[in-house]
C-alpha cells in the first residue's frame, strides 16, 4: 500500500512494470503488480517504499467505462453548447451598431432597401462616381496648388543652413587649402532669399489663367455629366410607360381575342376575325417582351451612373409631365454669353499660352537674387571667441544676365508662339460653334415643347378611337382589321407620348449646357 500524508497520495515513476493476465476472460479477473521506486519524504528526511496492487473483475470495469463514457460525452455535450454560446455573445458584441450617414453625403454600401431617387438625386450620385468629373475636379485642384507654389516664388523664402568644413591641418590657419577659412569650420546661420525677375511674375500669372481654365473645363464636365443623367433618368421613365402601355395593348389584345372567340361561337363573325386576333395578340405579347428588355436595359445604365456597387432595386420619382418652361430666345443668348462654359475655356486656353510667351520672353532678361545671412561662420562653433562676438549677418546681390545658350531661348519662345496661335485658332472655331450649339439647342427644346400638347392630344383621341372601334365591332359594324389598327395606333401615340416628354427634357439639358440652370 502506498503511503500519504493528509490529500497527497504518494506515487512513483520510473522502473515502473505491469504483471499479470490482461484479458483473462470477460467473467475473469484483472491482475496488475506495479512496484514503485522509493521517494523522499521531505517532512520526515527518510525514503519511503511505496508499491500498489490493484485487482478488478471484468464486470467492474466495463460498468466503470460505461458509466465514465456517459459521463464524458455529458461533458464533451456541455463544453461545445458553452463554446457555441460564447461565439454568438462574442459576434453580438463585435458587429458595431449601424452607422447613419451624415447629410451632404453619399453612402458607397449597398442600400438595405428599395431606393427611391429624384433627378436631383441621381445628379448628385453620378457627380459622386464619375471617374471623367472626378478627373476634372483634380485637375482643378492641381490647377490650384500650382498657383500657391508660382505665388510662393513671389516671395523670401527662409532656410536655417548648418555646416562643419574640416580641412587637412599644415600649421598653418588656413589648413592645406587656401580657399579654406581654417582646419574647422563651423557654419550655422538663418539665410533669407529673394529672386526678381520678370519671369516670376509671369509665371504666377499663367498659373492664375490655368486655374481659371481648369475651373471652366470641370464646369464643362459637370454639364456634360448633367446631360448624360438627364438622358439616362428619363429614358428609364420612359421605357417604363412604354412598358405599362404594351402590357395595356398586350391586354387589350387578349380581350379582343376573348370576345372573337366568343362572336364566331355565336355566329356573328368569321374565324379570320379570330386568328387576325390571335396574331394581333401574339404581336402584342412580343412587343411586351421587347419593352421589358428595354427597360432592363435602360435601369443597367442608370444603375453604372449612380451606384458604385452596381445596386439596381430603385425606383424613379415620375415627373416627366413637371417640364421646366423654355425663357425667351433673347434672355437665352444673354445667359449664353455670361455662362458659357466652353467660351470660358477658350478665353483661359488663350490667356495661358499669351502668358506662356512673356515666360519664355523672360528668359533673355536679368535675374535679381538678394541673399541675407545671419549666423555664425567660424573656426570654433561658439557665439563668440576671445571675447570677440562671432554672431553677425551679411548680405548679397546678384545679378544674372543671360548672355549666349545656343538659341534655346529663342526656341523657346517660338513653341510658345505657335501655342498661342492654336488657342487663337480654337477660340475662334469654339465662339462659332456656340452660336451654332445655341441655335440648334434652342430650336430643338422649343419644337418639342410645341409637340408634347399634340403628341396628349393624339394619346387621348387614339384612346377614345380603340373604345368606339370596340363597340363598333361588337356591335357588328367594324371588322376585325379597323380593331387591330386602332390598338397599334393607341399603343404607338402613348409610346411617342413618353418618348416626347423625355425629348424636351433633354433638349433642356443640352440647351442648359451652354446658358446654365435656369
Amino acid at each position: 500500500m502506498c503511503r500519504a500524508y493528509g490529500t497527497r497520495i504518494l506515487t512513483g515513476r520510473g522502473n515502473a512494470g505491469l504483471k499479470g493476465p490482461l484479458y483473462p476472460g470477460l467473467k475473469g479477473a484483472l491482475h496488475f503488480d506495479i512496484p514503485l521506486r522509493p521517494y523522499q519524504d521531505t517532512r520526515e528526511k527518510r525514503p519511503v517504499a511505496c508499491s500498489a496492487s490493484i485487482k478488478v473483475t471484468s464486470f467492474m470495469l466495463v460498468q466503470f467505462l460505461r458509466e465514465g463514457a456517459v459521463y464524458m460525452s455529458q461533458k464533451i455535450t456541455a463544453l461545445i453548447v458553452g463554446v457555441l454560446l460564447a461565439a454568438v455573445a462574442s459576434h453580438a458584441q463585435a458587429v458595431p451598431p449601424a452607422q447613419t450617414a451624415s447629410p451632404g453625403t453619399i453612402n458607397t454600401q449597398a442600400p438595405a432597401a428599395r431606393v427611391s431617387l429624384t433627378l436631383a438625386d441621381a445628379l448628385a450620385r453620378a457627380r459622386a462616381n464619375s471617374p471623367q468629373f472626378q478627373a476634372a475636379l483634380t485637375q482643378l485642384g492641381m490647377a490650384r496648388e500650382d498657383r500657391v507654389q508660382a505665388r510662393a516664388a513671389l516671395l523670401p523664402g527662409v532656410d536655417y543652413d548648418n555646416g562643419f568644413i574640416y580641412t587637412q591641418g599644415n600649421g598653418t590657419p588656413s589648413g592645406r587649402f587656401i580657399a579654406d577659412n581654417g582646419v574647422h569650420e563651423y557654419i550655422s546661420q538663418g539665410a533669407v532669399q529673394q529672386a526678381v525677375g520678370l519671369g516670376q511674375f509671369a509665371e504666377y500669372r499663367r498659373a492664375a489663367a490655368a486655374q481659371a481654365l481648369a475651373r471652366a473645363r470641370a464646369e464643362i464636365a459637370v454639364r456634360g455629366l448633367t446631360v448624360t443623367v438627364v438622358r439616362a433618368f428619363y429614358g428609364l421613365l420612359a421605357a417604363q410607360g412604354k412598358t405599362r402601355s404594351t402590357q395595356a395593348a398586350t391586354d387589350e389584345a387578349l380581350h379582343f381575342l376573348d370576345n372573337s372567340h366568343k362572336l364566331e361561337q355565336g355566329g356573328e363573325v368569321a374565324h379570320s376575325d379570330v386568328i387576325k386576333a390571335q396574331i394581333q395578340a401574339n404581336d402584342q405579347q412580343r412587343a411586351f417582351q421587347d419593352a421589358k428588355l428595354s427597360e432592363q436595359n435602360a435601369r443597367l445604365t442608370l444603375a453604372v451612373l449612380l451606384f458604385p456597387n452596381f445596386f439596381q432595386d430603385f425606383a424613379l420619382v415620375d415627373d416627366l409631365a413637371a417640364a421646366p418652361v423654355l425663357p425667351p430666345i433673347a434672355q437665352v443668348q444673354q445667359m449664353a454669353q455670361k455662362n458659357n462654359p466652353e467660351l470660358s475655356a477658350a478665353f483661359a486656353a488663350l490667356e495661358v499660352a499669351n502668358h506662356e510667351v512673356t515666360v519664355a520672353r523672360a528668359g533673355h532678361l536679368p535675374t535679381l537674387v538678394l541673399d541675407y545671412f545671419y549666423g555664425i561662420d567660424v573656426n570654433h562653433f561658439a557665439v563668440s571667441t576671445d571675447g570677440i562676438r562671432n554672431l553677425g549677418y551679411s548680405a548679397a546681390a546678384t545679378l544674372n544676365i543671360p548672355v549666349w545658350h545656343w538659341g534655346a531661348i529663342e526656341s523657346k519662345v517660338k513653341q510658345a508662339e505657335l501655342q498661342r496661335h492654336q488657342a487663337q485658332v480654337e477660340l475662334s472655331a469654339a465662339q462659332r460653334q456656340a452660336i451654332a450649339d445655341l441655335q440648334s439647342f434652342y430650336s430643338e427644346a422649343e419644337t418639342a415643347r410645341e409637340q408634347l400638347d399634340t403628341l396628349r392630344n393624339s394619346a387621348e383621341l387614339a384612346a377614345d378611337s380603340l373604345r368606339l372601334t370596340n363597340l363598333r365591332y361588337q356591335a357588328g359594324e367594324a371588322i376585325a382589321l379597323e380593331v387591330v389598327d386602332a390598338q397599334n395606333t393607341l399603343t404607338q401615340a402613348r409610346n411617342n407620348y413618353r418618348d416626347g416628354e423625355a425629348r424636351y427634357h433633354v433638349a433642356i439639358a443640352n440647351l442648359q449646357t451652354l446658358t446654365g440652370s435656369f
